[in-house]
Parts: structure tokens; sequence; C-alpha cells
């Protein structure tokens, strides 16, 4: 899951040459995702993981790192599969 997301990162959104994105690196903080690559990153997710990302749940404490996003994803997939 991790990887997916980075590689999405750094292919697709960054507007600058990214070697590595760390596991805790400030995406947001340190320029890596804009607003623009926000919404980029979410319509990739819904897509890849096949989630529905609720306007109220794109905050910084969900999207701010590559951790938190994955702790976020896992939460709605565990959702997914108890219904």
């Amino acid at each position: 899951m991790n990887e997916k997301i980075i590689s999405y990162i750094k292919t697709e959104i960054s507007m600058s040459p990214l070697t590595d994105i760390e596991f805790d690196e400030d995406l947001l903080g340190n320029g890596i995702v804009d607003s623009l690559g926000m919404v980029k990153l979410t319509v990739f997710l819904e897509r890849e993981f096949k989630i529905k990302i609720a306007p109220e749940d794109m905050t910084v404490e969900n999207f701010n790192t590559i951790q938190s996003i994955s702790h976020y994803l896992s939460e709605k997939l565990d959702q997914a599969k108890n219904k």
C-alpha cells in the first residue's frame, strides 16, 4: 500500500524530482503535495483501493504523511470489510 502511494506521489504529483519519501515526512508542509495534488491523490486512492473518501475526511491529520494516509486507508478498508 505504502509503495503504491509513494510511487504515485513521486510520478504524478511532485513538481520536483524526488529520490525517496519517508513514511513520516510532512507532505504538505514540505511542499511535496499541494492542494491540487491532494485532490489528485484522493481520486487515485479512491480508484486504486475502491473506497470513497468523504470531504470531511480530507484533513491534515489523515493526509499529512504516508503513515497517516496508510492508517486512514487501513481504517476505511476495515470498515468496508465489516459491512
